[in-house]
């Protein structure tokens, strides 16, 4: 553990957490920067996204884009969660309207045994040396988040080829070679973890773990097939001394199983109320979120109301970092997260009332 990790810190992301108290509700967003950016996509005319991450100077600019414009309490690194695939032997391209496609699944005996070891401070140096860069430029007061896809996400991707529907092939290899899926996490859950210790002590203050995905998975399957692998990889990385958050979409049935993995704080997204969330999760653990993207195209007056409905629910309880529910949608009006930001500046809680249900 980092010896500084054992003095209480001084920005707000950081204090809530570690459910500290704060003066006021810190707020970033995920995919803060990205293509509703005038200024990101002026960049993406002339580089494609692999060439943003794989130069740390326009990785660097890309990631202190929204610190410059927002004024958020938090930067996310610049980088895509399927990056370590690709010194694995991954074919990845990302397609437009597609998102990332790999060419070479992996599905069969064969395709596991092609995979190729990695030594992240060489395959994954850029990123590395990203962090260190961002560290020097990002004033104090802004932390830096590192992260990684989750061992369950990132497999899913690689067996699907992409993104999926349904995740036949993947569900698939759990339920009838759930061998295969035991020596593939064996492969991946390593690479993922060294990644996230390496963002650790490049200079990240806080890793972020994306399980996108586990939402296709029911209770039952999340404690079979996902907590064995996600639960000693947290474990490991909370050994550097940053805080951990574990993020999912579709989540409502998976909470307490996802709190069972570990980590420091847990994104919920808007399909539960932020206060029933805490409630059943209870007061040990910091949350994250929770407003739906798709509000960021409400009237103000709208948008407004629901901030103010997550800043209620949160109650002024130790923990909560004010974030969507999942990734800012490409369309957004840069003025919406300026709102947001502003209003959740202001931070006037109003506990809320037994029975209030909230936005209609």
């Amino acid at each position: 553990m980092k010896a500084d990790s054992l003095t209480p810190p001084r920005a707000r992301f950081l204090r809530a957490c570690r459910r500290l108290p704060v003066d006021r509700t810190p707020v970033w967003f995920m995919r803060q920067a990205g293509r509703y950016l005038p200024e990101y996509r002026a960049l993406r005319r002339r580089y494609s996204l692999l060439e943003l991450c794989r130069q740390p100077d326009l990785a660097v600019e890309v990631t202190l884009q929204p610190v410059r414009r927002l004024g958020v309490d938090a930067a996310i690194l610049f980088a895509d969660i399927l990056l370590p695939l690709i010194p694995m032997g991954a074919d990845l391209a990302f397609h437009p309207g597609r998102g990332p496609v790999i060419n070479n699944p992996l599905r069969e005996e064969a395709d596991l045994a092609r995979l190729r070891p990695v030594q992240v401070e060489e395959d994954l140096g850029y990123v590395l040396e990203t962090v260190r860069l961002l560290r020097r430029e990002l004033p104090a007061e802004v932390p830096l988040i590192g992260f990684a896809g989750a061992p369950f996400t990132v497999a899913s991707y690689l067996i699907e080829g992409g993104s999926s529907r349904y995740f036949l092939h993947t569900k698939q290899m759990l339920y009838r070679r759930p061998d295969l899926w035991r020596r593939l996490m064996g492969r991946l859950v390593p690479v993922l973890t060294e990644y996230l210790v390496a963002q650790a002590e490049a200079g990240a203050q806080a890793l972020q773990i994306f399980d996108s995905w586990a939402g296709a998975l029911s209770p039952q399957d999340y404690r079979a097939y996902v907590l064995p692998y996600l639960r000693p990889m947290i474990a490991r990385v909370r050994e550097t001394g940053v805080p951990v958050i574990l993020f999912g979409t579709v989540t409502a049935t998976l909470l307490e199983a996802m709190a069972e993995a570990g980590a420091d704080v847990i994104g919920v997204d808007w399909r539960v109320p932020l206060d029933v969330a805490w409630e059943r999760l209870g007061p040990d653990l910091a949350l994250q979120g929770n407003l739906d993207p798709a509000a960021l195209f409400a009237p103000p007056e709208e948008l407004a109301r629901r901030v103010e409905d997550v800043l209620r629910r949160a109650g002024g309880r130790p923990g909560h970092i004010f974030n969507l529910g999942h990734g800012v949608l490409p369309q957004t009006p840069v003025e919406a997260l300026q709102q947001v930001v502003d209003l959740v500046r202001r931070d006037a809680i109003v506990p809320i009332s037994p029975g209030d249900g909230g936005p209609a």
